[in-house]
């Protein structure tokens, strides 16, 4: 079941990284958040707060368009229902 959900969520962020018409710096946040939540090495509590703090401050960018804003708030909504 939690599994799924991080699917999910992984797929959201696969999302952003591949759409072009937002910008480059908030796609790389959406890969390192990626990754932090892929990493093993830590809590999964602990993954989803960092998670969550690194798209809660691309959601804050002024120059994210705003279905990738969208995006960010459906993933972080994802997020918490995991944790």
């Amino acid at each position: 079941m939690m599994n799924k959900k991080l699917e999910n969520v992984c797929s959201g962020l696969d999302m952003i990284q591949e759409d072009n018409s937002i910008p480059r710096n908030i796609r790389r946040g959406a890969e390192e958040a990626k990754t932090r939540l892929l990493n093993k090495n830590e809590a999964l509590d602990v993954r989803i707060a960092s998670v969550v703090s690194t798209l809660d401050e691309l959601a804050n960018d002024p120059n994210i368009p705003l279905h990738g804003r969208t995006l960010i708030w459906n993933i972080m909504s994802q997020l918490e229902t995991v944790a």
